[in-house]
């Protein structure tokens, strides 16, 4: 779990443009004694100035603002080694897959709908704030099918792939497809120990900052496909 000051509060800022909304969440992470909420936004240029003065383990990034979108406020903090450790949890009312895909490519570690219940939003912050993804079941439906519905599979980038172990390959199909490492384990006869070591590894060689972004790397470079 994230850690601020020895306190080992996970630090939360949120950034939405409707203000009813925004005190919404606010007085929920602040009712939850293992979260410190450090400011709110109300649009992206603001959360910008947010993140670069509080240095939060999360904010929560709604993706219609104004000025600029959540997007690309995701985006510029993402790619600001100053900001890129803050980790950025979408929270939008729009499930649709351009929000969804440019979200998540620009560095998004997760992506909510509005509608979901508290207790799993604030999970969400948890599980983001230690490192991990988190997509919503509906989401990840979306984000799959985003791919395999295409007429006709993508065909292998070996160029982008092509310096991956076939131990490397298979992992990343596992990771792709939604396992957990338990999973993962207990499919390829590995010890957890050396499935977490491959999943390390991967990040690192692809520059991935999660397994949301292993995921999308493995659909587009056509590692997996409907087939596997």
């Amino acid at each position: 779990m994230a850690m601020a000051g020895g306190t080992g509060l996970i630090r939360v800022a949120v950034a939405e443009d409707q203000a009813l909304v925004r005190s919404g969440f606010v007085a929920l992470l602040r009712s939850e004694p293992d979260m410190e909420v450090v400011g709110e936004a109300g649009d992206g240029l603001d959360a910008l100035a947010l993140v670069q003065d509080t240095h939060p383990d999360v904010i929560l990034m709604d993706i219609r603002m104004p000025r600029m979108d959540g997007v690309e406020a995701t985006r510029r903090l993402t790619r600001d080694p100053a900001t890129a450790s803050t980790r950025v949890l979408i929270l939008t009312t729009f499930d649709a897959d351009r929000y969804v895909h440019d979200a998540l490519r620009a560095g998004a570690s997760g992506f909510l709908l509005k509608d979901v219940v508290a207790a799993d939003l604030l999970d969400a912050v948890r599980v983001v704030s230690a490192g991990d993804a988190m997509l919503s079941p509906r989401i990840t439906r979306r984000l799959i099918e985003r791919y395999t519905d295409e007429p006709e599979p993508v065909p292998v980038d070996e160029g982008r792939v092509g310096h991956l172990t076939p131990r490397e390959r298979e992992l990343l199909i596992c990771v792709a497809r939604g396992l957990t490492n338990a999973e993962i384990s207990q499919q390829r006869f590995i010890s957890m120990s050396t499935t977490k070591t491959h999943i390390s590894h991967l990040l690192d060689k692809l520059g991935a900052r999660d397994r949301v972004q292993l995921t999308i790397f493995a659909y587009e470079t056509g590692i997996v496909s409907r087939g596997n």
